[in-house]
């Protein structure tokens, strides 16, 4: 009877882990805005279910709490330069932040205190985003320098980062870059990475091993000017992944601007075709919900997906750049001297 009783749970548990997921039929968001004077934030970061930290254009880094205290806010210059953030990384350690044009300086902050771990001279450098796989291996990706992406690692937790050599990375195409968006041109899971990018040639550059090999997919997206591409990309899993984009420089554009793969990034199939969303700068997946529920946001508005991002709907005319999820009902947006907590019913 003992032994009965045993299967009967470990089936019922089995079930209830393999019951599907129904996502919410239809979603209302509503949002909650904290002003910040003359910035653009871009990019943002969960810390906890209270709170995140933000670096923006005007060379500020700090935390935001949700009920709109900004705590620890530091206003960064070194040798006369303010440093132009898109891109932010958070570990249990520290904050980091790296500016996107030449110099590129990648600071560290904690207890708040600054330190400038890496610095890169270079007429071509531009940066786009960052993120940890963990709380040692980091990785930061930028617009090449020479004839591949500029990739910097950390090992150490981010005190010291370096540069790959273009021996070790796929070449890139002429006319190929990145875009910093979002700080979402980089998607991780356990140890894959897939970064992103646009310009003549929009693919996908997909890393096992967090870093020390590659390979490179093309992709169904627009391209084939030096605004078209893939803008942000997001990972639900291993094999299930979303990119979008489109032309920034025509905002109402739809064509080729959003794809979905089911088998980790190597073939990619276009979806929503000429619907909305239209040009988007940032997608993520609502997490909790199986890859079925997706959001994304641009200066066009914060659009919603129950179909894994095969179909959309507007949720709201706000134009925001990036979007972070703190759980399936709470998440944080940012845009043009704005970051706002949003809630979802």
């Amino acid at each position: 009877m003992r032994n009965i009783s045993i299967i009967l749970i470990l089936l019922f548990t089995f079930s209830a882990c393999e019951k599907k997921y129904q996502p919410r039929e239809f979603v209302k968001i509503s949002i909650e805005k904290f002003k910040i004077d003359s910035a653009s934030i871009r990019a943002i970061e969960i810390v906890n279910d209270s709170s995140i930290v933000y670096a923006s254009s005007n060379g500020t880094i700090g935390i935001l709490t949700g009920n709109g205290k900004f705590l620890g806010t530091k206003k960064i210059m070194t040798d006369t330069i303010v440093p132009h953030f898109r891109a932010i990384a958070y570990t249990q350690e520290a904050v980091f932040a790296l500016s996107i044009e030449n110099p590129a300086l990648l600071y560290r902050y904690k207890n708040n205190e600054i330190e400038l771990v890496y610095k890169e001279v270079h007429d071509k450098v531009f940066y786009d985003s960052m993120k940890f796989f963990d709380e040692l291996n980091g990785i930061a990706i930028g617009d090449p320098t020479d004839k591949c992406l500029s990739v910097l690692i950390t090992r150490d937790g981010g005190k010291s980062w370096g540069k790959m050599d273009c021996e070790n990375l796929p070449e890139i195409e002429a006319g190929e870059a990145a875009f910093a968006a979002s700080n979402t041109n980089i998607a991780i899971v356990g140890e894959s990475a897939w970064v992103v990018t646009g310009g003549l040639k929009a693919r996908v550059f997909h890393t096992p091993d967090m870093g020390l090999t590659w390979k490179v997919y093309d992709t169904p997206m627009i391209q084939g000017k030096n605004s078209t591409g893939i803008y942000s990309v997001d990972f639900y899993n291993e094999r299930q992944g979303i990119i979008c984009g489109g032309d920034y420089t025509d905002m109402q554009g739809n064509y080729a601007n959003k794809s979905i793969t089911q088998n980790g990034g190597k073939t990619w199939e276009v979806v929503s075709e000429n619907t909305e969303p239209k040009y988007v700068s940032c997608v993520q997946y609502v997490p909790n919900t199986q890859g079925k529920e997706v959001f994304a946001v641009s200066e066009n508005g914060v659009f919603y997906s129950k179909s894994s991002g095969k179909t959309w709907d507007k949720v709201s005319d706000e134009g925001f750049h990036a979007i972070r999820f703190v759980d399936e009902n709470t998440a944080w947006v940012s845009g043009n001297e704005v970051i706002a907590k949003m809630t979802i019913n």
